[in-house]
């Protein structure tokens, strides 16, 4: 109800914003009687005064971040008045100096005391004060103001990353903060361009009394037989009064241009910036009100339409602190509520001892202390690392936890799954690692050691040998970089454990409506969630991406009727996803394979057990064949990585699970491919056969 009630608030004040921009635009083309010139003249110079107290109360400019709509509507409007009066003038002129108003006349009299001459100067200086002093220096800021604001945005912009990654802000925070320096930055390139506003209408303003004064003592000479001293005097004591008129409250809003742009921007629609922001300030309401009355008092002015604005300004300033009032004790008993349920959750801390990290990477006191400088760094590179991961395999990794313990070596680390360890290392702080795989050796002193992402042969040397180092052809790494490494791979081998219940259903519910028409089929009626999360934890098992879920699900609704076990689901998804896994797999445009061989493939073929139906039950190999296929099957592979980055073996639909459950013992990451899984069109290259 009350959302229903905000929404016809702002529909309301929408109505009310357009309208008033086409009264401006219809002031320019229709004939405006002298009462509505008074009240538009007012209403000009009331609003310049209430953006002139704005500027001066507001804490930052971006507050005030609509000040270049309202000041292109403030001269709009001046200009549009402007025409409207000059039509008066020229028309109604020869009636005297009330022709066009008693606003126009009564600042004539009371600024120009009666005499013409004296307006003119004025009129002189306050345009070259507005043109020359206020307008160009704040355009001079503005400028300014715009450069170091682009030129600082990178060195922001990587301290709010710096501190989202060491967990200093939350995300919404950041954003926050981003969205500032985008408006900050749009503030000052807006502001430079408002500022040629009032210079151009102080150019126009100086046209308009020229055409005024001599069209004016044409038409009255030529038209209706005035004298020449005449009309020389009244219309020129008219041009110079709306001259006046005009530029008092131009010369106001440029005052308020240049203190906002020596102090940004909102985004959203023009009226709700415009609207809210100017009627934000309730003491500059309450002065505004009390200038209008003074306006109204003075001799010569007339007092309906400063009275008039005068109490409505004073009353919305006297309305609105009371609605404030009502708004903040509200605020204030749902904080105090808030505290309470906070305090209750507190208050259970069994609970909260029991929570475990899903992720954690523990660091020893001095690896810890050594990492502290570049701990935000750290934080950033684990970020870019979970972002990575989300791209290849298609679900949100769990927040990594960054601790340290005196409970392990002070040099080590360790990396936890769910609370349990699973990898642990010892790093050298300030030495680097020289990956040696099975090539040279480098002329430098260092330690021979094992790399913990892969176990290939390394040397810890030195970082002052650095440059040795390089020049030798070889390349090291720093300790932050091996642990990220070493994290890296752990989590690529324990996908299956990081993809929880919860990941799967926010997958699900990110599916397009007839995906999820789709997946309302098949659940629970054919397969349940978990046995879909099972099925996505195999793929993951053997680092097939989940990112193509659609397909999955595609895959899964045509085979659910006839199997069961989540293995023969996954078996034919992938057969499904084949030019996903190929293209993956592939190396320079082609897909390297190795094959079991006719000896391997008939072994195994024998050792599959069948039910009458033709599916597989058993797999009953004899345990001395395991032994050998393992020993010929390490030695092909070993050599293979000699010659190339990425392969596949290769083997039958139906031994390809059995094949993988020996392979994996062995290599870890090795994919097992079946022949059903090389899709059409991919380039294969047969690096020979295991037999």
């Amino acid at each position: 109800m009350a959302s229903s009630d905000t929404m016809v608030k702002d529909r309301g004040r929408d109505l009310m914003f357009a309208a008033g921009v086409v009264i401006i635009l219809a002031i320019l083309f229709l004939p405006i009687p002298p009462l509505a010139i008074d009240m538009g003249l007012a209403f000009s110079i009331a609003l310049s005064v209430l953006i002139l107290m704005v500027a001066l109360w507001i804490q930052k400019p971006l507050e005030f971040s609509a000040f270049p709509t309202v000041l292109l509507i403030a001269t709009l409007l001046r200009l549009a008045l402007g025409i409207a009066s000059t039509r008066l003038i020229l028309s109604n002129g020869h009636h005297g100096v009330d022709a066009a108003g008693h606003v126009i006349s009564g600042f004539s009299r009371f600024v120009m005391s009666g005499d013409f001459v004296i307006g003119i100067v004025v009129f002189i200086i306050l345009i070259t004060v507005n043109f020359l002093v206020i307008t160009k220096g704040a355009t001079r800021i503005a400028e300014v103001g715009a450069r170091f604001t682009l030129d600082a945005i990178p060195g922001k912009q990587m301290a709010i990353d710096a501190d989202l990654s060491a967990g200093l802000i939350d995300e919404k925070e950041a954003q926050r903060r981003r969205r500032e320096l985008e408006e900050e930055s749009a503030f000052f390139g807006s502001m430079d361009g408002a500022s040629k506003f009032v210079r151009g209408e102080a150019v126009a303003s100086l046209i308009t009394i020229a055409v005024n004064i001599f069209g004016g003592i044409i038409i009255g000479v030529t038209r209706h037989g005035m004298p020449l001293s005449k009309a020389a005097d009244v219309f020129t004591q008219l041009s110079v009064g709306d001259g006046l008129v005009s530029q008092i409250p131009a010369l106001v809003v440029s005052l308020a241009a240049g203190l906002l742009v020596s102090k940004g921007g909102t985004r959203g629609q023009a009226q709700q910036a415009v609207l809210d922001q100017l009627g934000a300030y309730p003491r500059a309401l309450m002065v505004a009100s009390g200038m209008m009355f003074i306006f109204a008092i003075v001799p010569g002015l007339p007092m309906i339409p400063f009275m008039m604005l005068g109490g409505f300004m004073g009353f919305v300033a006297y309305s609105i602190p009371k609605v404030r009032a009502e708004q903040a004790a509200k605020e204030k008993l749902n904080q105090e509520q808030e505290q309470q349920k906070n305090l209750l959750e507190a208050s259970d801390t069994v609970k909260e001892s029991l929570k475990i990290a899903e992720v954690e990477l523990c660091l020893g006191k001095h690896l810890s202390s050594h990492l502290a400088s570049s701990h935000g760094d750290l934080a950033h590179r684990v970020k870019k690392m979970r972002k990575k991961f989300a791209q290849d395999f298609g679900f949100v990794l769990p927040d990594v936890k960054l601790s340290d313990s005196f409970m392990i070596p002070a040099k080590s680390y360790q990396i936890k799954i769910h609370g349990t360890v699973v990898a642990t290392h010892e790093i050298r702080p300030g030495d680097l690692l020289v990956v040696l795989g099975d090539g040279p050796v480098p002329d430098v002193p260092g330690d021979e050691v094992r790399e913990p992402a892969f176990g290939m042969k390394a040397l810890w040397v030195s970082d002052a040998y650095a440059g040795e180092i390089k020049r030798q052809g070889f390349t090291a790494v720093d300790g932050a970089s091996v642990l990220l490494t070493h994290l890296s791979e752990v989590i690529r081998n324990n996908l299956p454990q990081l993809l929880s219940y919860k990941d799967v259903r926010n997958l699900l519910d990110g599916l397009e409506p007839e995906y999820k028409r789709l997946l309302d089929d098949i659940c629970p009626s054919q397969i349940s969630y978990s046995g879909l999360q099972a099925v996505l934890k195999l793929l993951l098992a053997e680092r097939v991406s989940i990112r193509n879920l659609s397909l999955i699900l595609e895959a899964i609704a045509e085979i659910a009727p006839h199997a069961r076990r989540a293995e023969q689901l996954v078996e034919h998804v992938r057969v499904r996803m084949a030019q996903q896994i190929c293209g993956d797999l592939a190396e320079g445009g082609a897909l390297n394979v190795l094959r079991l061989g006719n000896k391997w493939d008939i072994a195994f073929h024998q050792s599959l057990k069948r039910d009458a139906k033709g599916d597989v039950i058993e797999f009953d190999i004899d345990p001395r064949l395991v032994e050998q296929f393992g020993a010929e099957a390490s030695e092909a592979i070993k050599t293979r990585m000699g010659q190339v980055k990425n392969f596949a073996i290769v083997t039958a639909p139906d031994a390809r699970p059995y094949v993988r459950m020996i392979i994996e013992r062995m290599f870890s990451s090795l994919p097992v491919l079946s022949h059903l899984e090389i899709a059409r069109g991919v380039e294969v290259n047969s690096l020979g056969t295991v037999a």
